[in-house]
């Protein structure tokens, strides 16, 4: 049932028409797209985009409607990547509700409004992207009743909004994982847990020094990478020390920084299931899903390390390696797999470096 009239409004100006089927407040943050066809469920729960009203280019949305909204043995939500939903509103062409599929809970508005998240279709959602890609990323509002001021997320520390507050641990496997958590998706606590570790899962500024571990994650997460300070002056610390790092998305950011690399923030970003990348100094491609605006400045390279993937659509940066310190990491989240396992292998190799490092 498609509710009020809404409207959206960017910080250029621009002003859109259209319905609310979500929960009915005003709302404001960064608009940003993403061009996948499935998996909103994922991308709504997604903490990396905390602060941030998301933009589907799909035309037809929740028609398969929301999954039952359950847990494993582990306490992690089986079908979504976090327990709640992040994003600050989400705007698309059409709802479809009259939703179906086999697997379904409750359609996708409910979902919304429990978790007290507007949403507006009615637009051409197309149309906005092209103006988003042309212009860039903008500061928007979605207006149904009292108006709000625009968001700006990238000035404030989001990922002291969607880290633990308390150490966490998973399973009781052979090989001891330290999960720096800035805003961690489910399913990489899930491929860890399948290759027989132990995820110890701290907060995004917990003094883990004097932790026992195997080796160090960095995850996902929100916002503008150079606001943690505390996480980066962490990880430094730890650069010297005999273990294995491994980061995906905020996490490639954060151990770069950490290691004299810069960041610089793209013009719109990399929101999809279906980036490819390829492994440098070869012609393997991968299709990747990503959801970052930061990416690596690859433009001065410290000593030891090297580009080891890079986005054929802009050349950027899509990973480091340092292979005397086995330290590596990604922009793309392998654990998403657009395909079956895809670049999943990427967590083989980290617990290969922890399995030779035992060894000596």
């Amino acid at each position: 049932m498609i509710n009020k009239k809404a409207k959206l409004i960017l910080e250029d100006g621009s002003i859109y028409e259209a319905y609310s089927f979500g929960y009915e407040k005003s709302s404001a943050g960064e608009i940003v797209f993403n061009t996948s066809m499935t998996g909103y469920n994922e991308s709504l729960t997604d903490p990396s985009y905390k602060g941030q009203i998301l933009v589907c280019t799909y035309p037809l949305i929740g028609n398969y409607g929301i999954p039952p909204i359950t847990s494993n043995k582990k306490k992690l939500k089986r079908f979504f990547e976090s327990n709640n939903i992040h994003v600050s509103g989400l705007i698309i062409s059409y709802y479809s509700d009259n939703a179906f599929h086999w697997n379904m809970y409750k359609k996708l508005s409910y979902f919304l409004k429990i978790n007290n998240t507007v949403g507006i279709s009615g637009i051409d959602t197309r149309s906005l992207t092209k103006k988003l890609r042309d212009k860039g990323t903008m500061l928007g509002k979605i207006i149904i009743s009292d108006n709000v001021k625009f968001y700006n997320p990238d000035k404030y520390n989001l990922v002291y909004k969607v880290s633990i507050r308390k150490k966490k641990i998973y399973g009781n496997g052979k090989y001891k994982i330290l999960l720096i958590d800035c805003g961690v998706k489910n399913n990489i606590i899930r491929c860890f847990l399948e290759r027989n570790c132990t995820v110890i899962r701290v907060p995004w500024n917990y003094n883990f020094l004097n932790e026992e571990y195997d080796g160090l994650f960095i995850s996902n997460g929100p916002g503008n990478p150079k606001e943690y300070k505390t996480t980066i002056n962490n990880i430094s610390k730890v650069l010297i020390c005999n273990k294995p790092i491994f980061g995906i998305c905020l996490g490639n950011q954060l151990l770069g920084l950490a290691a004299g690399f810069d960041t610089h923030k793209l013009k719109y970003g990399h929101r999809s299931n279906n980036q490819p990348v390829i492994l440098s100094g070869t012609n393997r491609c991968f299709i990747t899903s990503q959801n970052h605006g930061y990416v690596i400045d690859s433009n001065k390279i410290p000593n030891g390390w090297k580009i080891w993937f890079k986005n054929l659509n802009d050349n950027t940066c899509e990973g480091l390696i340092n292979f005397e310190k086995s330290f590596i990491s990604v922009q793309f989240h392998p654990e998403a797999s657009s395909g079956p396992t895809d670049t999943q292998f990427i967590f083989d190799v980290f617990l290969k470096f922890i399995k030779c490092k035992k060894k000596k």
